[in-house]
């Protein structure tokens, strides 16, 4: 006997709000919606912003090939001083002299970090090791070696210096951290920097502009159903 069909869902377009997790978001568009099977395409980090795809019942079965799409985002590196979350998450561990950095030299660095280009994950991130995320392991003490992956970097454009602070686009694949890509491209600099602002705009063709935060999606839903 076969399964009865999901109904078919909706691929929701959230602006994720400052602080909170993918959890949370995923949890409340669950409770608004009562939909039985919701999930997100693409975790974000509490301290970023912006695009979160969150798929509803049937539509969860779209869900990795959302998470395969090219992704945009926005954000700010903040050179001198590094973390060991490579964001704000964790205090400031080290730091160093930015006398030296020209605007010159910025932008012609982004060209090293452009194209297909190996990355080390931070060791504050999701991915597991040993069966357990590596975030966990680094609250622990414990020391553990990320291992290396190749990602692709459509674009790096700056947008704007106003040192320490860099202002940047980036375009990238699948499996990129941007905040290791903070991290990296102010060593490039000779110097060190951390992740200080990040907000994605995009997901393949979806677009923060048509996003809603989770409190205006949960007003519309109430709306709909005292109509």
């Amino acid at each position: 006997m076969s399964s009865e069909p999901r109904p078919p869902g909706e691929i929701l377009l959230i602006n994720k709000p400052y602080g909170w997790t993918s959890f949370q978001v995923v949890k409340k568009i669950k409770w608004v919606s009562r939909a039985k099977r919701v999930g997100h395409a693409g975790t974000l980090d509490p301290l970023a912003t912006g695009m979160l795809l969150v798929c509803t019942e049937g539509s969860t079965r779209k869900i990795q090939e959302l998470q395969d799409q090219e992704k945009e985002y926005t954000g700010t590196i903040t050179l001198g001083s590094t973390t060991p979350s490579y964001d704000l998450e964790t205090e400031p561990n080290a730091f160093f002299p930015i006398d030296h950095i020209t605007e010159i030299m910025i932008k012609e660095k982004t060209a090293a970090f452009t194209g297909v280009i190996s990355q080390q994950p931070p060791v504050f991130s999701a991915i597991k090791v040993d069966g357990k995320r590596a975030y966990k392991l680094a609250r622990e003490g414990v020391a553990t070696e990320m291992k290396s992956r190749e990602i692709t970097i459509k674009e790096f454009e700056i947008t704007g210096i106003a040192l320490p602070d860099v202002h940047f686009r980036v375009v990238c694949s699948k499996g990129t951290y941007i905040r290791s890509l903070a991290h990296d491209f102010a060593k490039a600099l000779g110097s060190g920097g951390h992740l200080s602002a990040l907000c994605r705009t995009r997901i393949g063709e979806h677009r923060l502009a048509n996003a809603v935060s989770p409190k205006d999606f949960e007003e519309a839903r109430k709306s709909s159903i005292e109509k």
